[in-house]
């Protein structure tokens, strides 16, 4: 079984699934924290690979970036592969001085201007909620690890280069509550919810909006393999 984005067979998925937006991350996680991962799927160079952590099976693939390439890859894995949960893992832009520069968030809602879940089946709302159950997996995870998680509503934005008000982000945080930016979540959740499978987000503040402030690439690295520690312990149990 294959589809025309993913060239894995029936089976090759593990029930739990991480994305990371670059197929290149998803090599180096499976590379760095996976045991005898294999690659499952490199079709567009969107790189998937199985593995097993800590003895539990996990898969890891790239979702690209925006709410379109999440949206065709989480929908083919929930439907055609049988995965019962994506956790998406990735950076973000603060919005709030309470997320900080490498804080871990974790995405209590996703709010977004977008039209993908209205295009996808009707849904007219602005707001996509993640699965509780895998949101509370995730919180008992950083428990155990020591590892404080910022909870939050994120933007889910269609827009990288914004040409609008330099304010319009102090709205979106004073008006809709956002904490941070970001770019699939919103599509993410809806799928899932549209499936009635599983899905949360966890993210990792790369840059701010209020500070100004920015990582470099290797303080990502470090920020990042946080963030991952969290996300794989959930499949541990």
């Amino acid at each position: 079984m294959s589809t025309p984005h993913n060239a894995a067979a029936k089976g090759d998925f593990a029930k739990t699934v991480l994305m990371p937006g670059d197929p290149l991350r998803a090599q180096f996680i499976a590379e760095t924290f996976l045991d005898a991962p294999k690659l499952v799927t490199s079709v567009r160079g969107m790189l998937g690979y199985t593995g097993t952590y800590k003895g539990a099976p996990v898969s890891v693939m790239g979702s690209g970036m925006g709410m379109p390439s999440i949206g065709i890859y989480s929908w083919e894995l929930f439907t055609q592969y049988d995965v019962d949960s994506i956790i998406r893992v990735g950076s973000a832009g603060s919005y709030s001085p309470r997320a900080k520069l490498f804080d871990v968030v974790l995405a209590a809602a996703a709010y977004s201007e977008s039209s993908y879940a209205k295009t996808q089946n009707g849904f007219t709302g602005d707001v996509t909620l993640p699965s509780p159950a895998l949101c509370e997996a995730l919180r008992q995870s950083a428990a155990r690890l020591g590892i404080p998680l910022i909870e939050g509503t994120v933007h889910s934005s269609d827009v990288f280069y914004r040409d609008a008000a330099p304010d319009y982000w102090e709205k979106l945080r004073d008006e809709k509550g956002c904490l941070a930016v970001e770019m699939e979540s919103f599509a993410l959740f809806h799928n899932a919810a549209a499936t009635g499978k599983n899905a949360a987000c966890l993210l990792t503040i790369s840059d701010s909006f209020v500070s100004h402030e920015e990582t470099t690439p290797e303080q990502r690295q470090t920020s990042f393999t946080r963030m991952m520690e969290v996300a794989l312990g959930t499949v541990l149990g």
